[in-house]
């Protein structure tokens, strides 16, 4: 890999609580991931095209507001629209489980409820880029 895994972190919608998105953006930083966090309040529609145009790949939603059933469909449903199929979409938060399986079988990759050991975070969007994206 000659170039560090990019991940845009995102906060849709109205959710104004931002503490865990920094917090995740310090870890993968530290990690050696580069990170580009679109800050809070954003729609959809932006994430998608600030994806697009940062080239990265991963997404990382993270979401406290019980959105997760809107954002997530309509963040693939762009994703698939922009020829994102590349990109890794993940996230985390307030999701119960049995949301978190039902988004899982849309295409949604592993989500992560708070507490997460930061490690495993790390690993999974490291071993995903590895095995699913061609980096220059």
């Amino acid at each position: 890999m000659n170039r560090p895994i990019r991940v845009l972190v995102a906060k849709v919608g109205l959710d104004g609580h931002d503490r865990g998105a920094k917090v995740i953006a310090s870890f993968l930083r530290d990690a050696g991931m580069e990170v580009i966090y679109t800050g809070l309040r954003q729609t959809p529609e932006m994430v998608v095209n600030a994806a697009l145009q940062e080239d990265v790949d991963v997404i990382g939603v993270s979401i406290l507001s019980g959105a997760h059933n809107t954002v997530f469909p309509k963040l693939l449903q762009l994703m698939k629209e922009k020829k994102l199929s590349d990109v890794l979409l993940t996230g985390g938060g307030i999701i119960p489980d049995a949301d978190m399986k039902k988004l899982n079988d849309l295409g949604v990759g592993k989500l992560f409820p708070p507490g997460t050991d930061t490690k495993e975070v790390v690993n999974y969007i490291t071993n995903w880029v590895k095995e699913n994206r061609k980096l220059l």
